[in-house]
């Protein structure tokens, strides 16, 4: 009836599937927008691991955990962090392990994450995308729970769901403005607007801010509150304090403009949704 919320799409009610239907389904908690959870790596464990989007391949491991599971460094790999790209070292992990989903023979990336983090924020790795490659994952900000699924899934048809060709870049209107917005659950902010796609969407200028850590190094940001409504998927903001970057080659979509959000994604079929 009048003042109903809007049914959610079709897209939307896979996040509703009853526990049965996902392999994994875990509790996490969440620091500075970021989604921690606890993971085994090679029996041994729990560590606690960032699950982050923006990362490639299955996932990455802490320094502090090759020394305390006395891994072997293999030989190193190019790595970008969008800006830069820079050598990291490699090592391989037998398994690593999220309530009870679990990948196997793992060459992953390797660096002393902790160094640049609040200890608050320590982590022992990175859960990546591809470790979710082949089913349906479901992060839900309100309920705090992570779940994953292979028999579940997400079709471009469907209403409500976001097609993208490079992981995870979706539509983001602006106001007016529609952009590619790179969906990053690793990233502390709410967005970073390349200064040239903040001219068009504000007319205040931007107050200076701290310098944006990367994976490779940092940039200059300034920070200013663009009213919009940004419009992801299903999920409209309106007055968000976003940074700004000359140096920064894209729209990027970061943890905490999702805290309020469900968001799906299906890497086998290219396909996302943002769900209030």
């Amino acid at each position: 009836g009048a003042g109903d919320a809007p049914e959610p799409s079709r897209a939307c009610a896979a996040a509703r599937a009853p526990t049965a239907a996902f392999q994994m389904q875990v509790p996490f908690e969440t620091i500075d927008g970021r989604i921690y959870v606890q993971a085994r790596v090679n029996g041994r464990g729990p560590f606690r691991f960032a699950i982050d989007t923006g990362a490639s391949g299955v996932g990455r491991v802490d320094a502090s955990l090759v020394a305390t599971l006395g891994l072997t460094l293999g030989p190193p790999t190019a790595n970008s962090d969008g800006v830069t790209t820079a050598e990291a070292e490699t090592t391989m992990v037998e398994t690593i392990e999220v309530g009870g989903l679990s990948r196997r023979d793992l060459r992953v990336i390797t660096r002393d994450y902790n160094s640049r983090m609040a200890p608050a924020s320590a982590l022992s790795g990175i859960i990546a995308r591809e470790f979710f490659a082949d089913g349906l994952l479901v992060i839900d900000y309100p309920r705090r729970l992570v779940s994953f699924g292979s028999g579940l899934s997400l079709s471009p048809e469907q209403p409500g769901v976001l097609r993208y060709t490079r992981p995870f870049r979706v539509p983001v209107t602006i106001g007016a403005v529609t952009a590619e917005g790179n969906l990053d659950t690793g990233a502390n902010v709410a967005f970073v607007l390349p200064q040239a796609l903040f001219d068009r969407v504000s007319g205040t200028p931007a107050a200076p801010a701290a310098r944006g850590q990367l994976a490779n190094g940092t940039v200059d940001t300034s920070r200013a509150t663009v009213p919009g409504p940004f419009r992801i998927g299903e999920v409209t903001l309106s007055d968000v304090e976003v940074r700004v970057s000359a140096r920064y080659p894209e729209l990027l979509v970061g943890a905490h403009a999702l805290q309020g959000a469900v968001v799906l994604i299906d890497q086998r079929s290219h396909s996302l949704a943002v769900c209030p």
